[in-house]
């Protein structure tokens, strides 16, 4: 009995953290080996193989990263593409006008050549990756010095990407995980002409606005539709008329059987990044300094955007998308200061890293890690004021256009100036171009405002140095009167002064230009690798690498998945109610309703209104073949599944691989999950694809969208 106990004990500790919750971002590649039989005795009903394979058409041959940040999947066989609302949010404010304000009027495609091309857009599509640690790894070894490291593996990457991308075709990416412990390459074919086809008014898309982002009970139709376009024979094109949809490998089937608590969920897309590695004084560094920075510069920009996007619409598309974006991380970074504090997340990870400084100095380990914990903490204390001072100054750089404006064009101009007037002809088409991209919407009276008032945060605020030009400005102490008389004084002001220039090319005005001073400054503070903290820097690479290495031989961590990092997951849990909320109208508080839609309705609110219509279609309940048993429409639901940022826009999908949602957020409460999971906490909350049809079918009239897909009712 004693034996069996051990036996019992030992199997404990070593079963996979997934038996235990819904824990972790899995590579497809893995799942025959380390997820495929748990994920059966969830309720999955396909093979390994039916989810990744290289060579027979599988699940991953229908999902895509959405632009480089969301996920979308396929779901016709003519390249339709299901995102996020917020994920297209940026497209669709780019083809909106005054005139025909798609973003706030909501847009349908009744036929092909009324698909819209946004300037800007792609999706990539996955064919397959392998695991080249082995050889990356055995060409480095732990006396190289980590710029010595990078140099010799960059190279090799170099090699791994040539001869895997086809003379070209692919776009090949070696990526670290592990904090560098394993390499491993993925293979992508992109296509470019990505069309608009429908989406829903900004009221529905982004109902509950800033509100009720990250919070629960969420009435959110948060989708839109685009498709991707190839040339005749199916291959990656630029725009032409020419073009025709993508005729797919595979689409997703839809499922409008509903979802009910307990049934297998799982999610496929391309999580952002994660820190489930990150050492405690990190976490501490990051809601004591870092992201409280983010928190305040964000409200900032937010507060002065606000104040011109309300005076005016033109103004209001100008910057929406801009707004959303900071207004998101703003909510984002705020929810994570509260829950790492609340959780004290970080006083969790110090006695792990206790544990694993003890089992690290016994004399068989202590050459390799002795010393890892303590240049780990040494090296956040470092840089704890530079942390805090680098967020200020990301939040200028993220708000205000001419931070940067002015450098970027400037460094060309340079060029311009230097050069003879041969090569001058050949650079004016470029810089041409450059400019006019640069200059093609802003409101000058907010660009000025934002400037002016994020600089005066940064100089108050950060105690780390500030650039030689600020520190001297800092004295004056008005930053609204030397923002307005840089201006005056710059040619980067105005288009047609930076058009003049090409005219009449002078080094010495250019070097001289006050925006053009300021702009170089701030960029150059932002990439400055202060001399003091270069070998402490390389100490903490090689350290951290030793830490997740070391963690993972000693098995006191019982993390088995690597940090996400943009590249394809799957992670997989169940539908799984939170407890009875108040708020929630639904008799199970795992969905809403569409009655909770109206409760929530305001009229004329920015977050809460409606289009008037669908208070009829609430009154008649005209729901048909999308209501749920109780004749209720099902508009959001939840389940334990682990995302992050990067999986908006990500399929849910049932045990047999049907659409049953689209992720598009995750809970307050578990904000603290990019860092430490909460199984008790963590939810993701999806929209039901059943909401979605009603929404094209019933409620838009677009069914000529519905009459693509493949849908099933069981």
């Amino acid at each position: 009995m004693k034996k069996l106990n051990r036996i019992l004990i030992a199997l404990f500790i070593v079963l996979p953290t997934s038996i235990f919750a819904n824990e972790g971002m899995w590579f497809l590649m893995h799942l025959e080996r380390l997820n495929h039989r748990d994920m059966q005795k969830m309720g999955l009903q396909l093979t390994a193989k039916e989810i990744y394979s290289i060579n027979n058409q599988s699940l991953k041959d229908a999902i895509v990263q959405f632009n480089g940040g969301c996920t979308a999947s396929i779901i016709s066989s003519n390249g339709l593409v299901l995102t996020n609302h917020h994920c297209g949010y940026n497209a669709i404010a780019e083809l909106s006008t005054a005139e025909q304000n798609h973003l706030k009027n909501g847009f349908w495609a009744k036929s092909l050549d009324q698909e819209l091309k946004p300037q800007s857009l792609y999706v990539r599509f996955f064919v397959r990756m392998d695991d080249v640690s082995e050889r990356i790894l055995s060409l480095v070894t732990n006396t190289m010095s980590e710029k010595e490291r990078e140099a010799i593996i960059n190279k090799e990457i170099a090699k791994i990407q040539e001869e895997n991308s086809d003379g070209g075709k692919y776009t090949v990416s070696v990526r670290p995980f592990y904090q560098g412990n394993e390499y491993y390459y993925f293979v992508y074919e992109d296509y470019t002409d990505v069309r608009l086809v429908g989406a829903p008014s900004e009221s529905i898309g982004k109902y509950g606005g800033d509100t009720d982002n990250w919070e629960w009970p969420r009435h959110t139709g948060d989708f839109s539709l685009f498709r991707v376009y190839a040339d005749a024979n199916g291959q990656p094109s630029e725009y032409s008329e020419d073009n025709v949809p993508l005729n797919v490998n595979y689409h997703l089937p839809v499922n409008i059987g509903g979802v009910k608590e307990n049934d297998f969920a799982m999610i496929l897309g391309y999580p952002g990044r994660t820190n489930r590695w990150m050492p405690a004084e990190g976490i501490e560094q990051n809601v004591k300094y870092a992201y409280p920075a983010w928190v305040e510069g964000s409200k900032l920009s937010m507060d002065v955007m606000k104040k011109y996007m309300d005076k005016d619409e033109s103004v209001n598309l100008m910057y929406a998308s801009q707004y959303a974006g900071i207004a998101n991380y703003w909510k984002n970074r705020q929810g994570m200061i509260d829950a790492l504090t609340k959780h004290g997340t970080a006083e969790t990870k110090r006695k792990t890293e206790n544990k694993f400084d003890k089992w690290a100095n016994k004399p068989k380990y202590k050459s390799a890690y002795g010393n890892v914990i303590s240049t780990i903490n040494n090296y956040y204390k470092l840089t704890n004021e530079k942390s805090q001072h680098d967020n200020y100054l990301i939040g200028l750089l993220r708000s205000s256009k001419f931070s940067i404006l002015p450098y970027r064009i400037g460094r060309g101009l340079e060029n311009y100036a230097d050069a003879n007037e041969a090569k001058r002809k050949e650079l004016v088409p470029r810089l041409t171009a450059l400019i006019s991209n640069s200059y093609k919407e802003y409101h000058l009276p907010l660009e000025k405002e934002i400037l002016a008032e994020q600089l005066k945060l940064y100089t108050s605020k950060s105690n780390y140095s500030l650039p030689e030009l600020l520190s001297e400005v800092k004295q004056i102490n008005d930053f609204t009167d030397y923002v307005e008389a840089i201006f005056n004084l710059s040619m980067f002001g105005s288009k047609e002064g930076v058009e003049a220039f090409l005219k009449y090319p002078d080094k010495d005005i250019l070097s001289n230009d006050p925006l053009y001073k300021l702009s170089s400054a701030i960029l150059a503070k932002y990439r400055e690798q202060p001399e003091m903290l270069q070998q402490p820097l390389n100490d903490y690479q090689k350290s951290f690498r030793l830490l997740v290495e070391g963690l993972r031989e000693s098995g006191i961590s019982r993390i088995e998945y690597p940090d996400a990092n943009s590249t394809l997951r799957l992670s997989y849990g169940k539908v799984r109610a939170l407890p009875k909320d108040t708020r929630n109208d639904a008799y199970i508080n795992n969905y809403t309703t569409f009655k909770g839609v109206i409760n929530k309705y305001k009229p004329n609110d920015d977050e809460f209104d409606l289009p008037k219509d669908m208070l009829k279609f609430f009154e008649n309940k005209n729901y048909g073949r999308y209501a749920n048993k109780d004749g209720e429409l099902a508009v959001n639901f939840l389940t334990d599944n682990d995302i992050t940022g990067g999986n908006s826009g990500s399929p849910v999908l049932n045990g047999k691989g049907e659409l049953i949602g689209l992720a598009f957020d995750g809970n307050i409460e578990a904000m603290a999950g990019d860092v430490i999971f909460d199984k008790d906490l963590q939810r993701t909350i999806n929209l039901d694809i059943r909401y979605v049809l009603w929404l094209i079918d019933t409620y838009s009239n677009a069914k000529n969208i519905i009459d693509e897909l493949t849908i099933i009712n069981n």
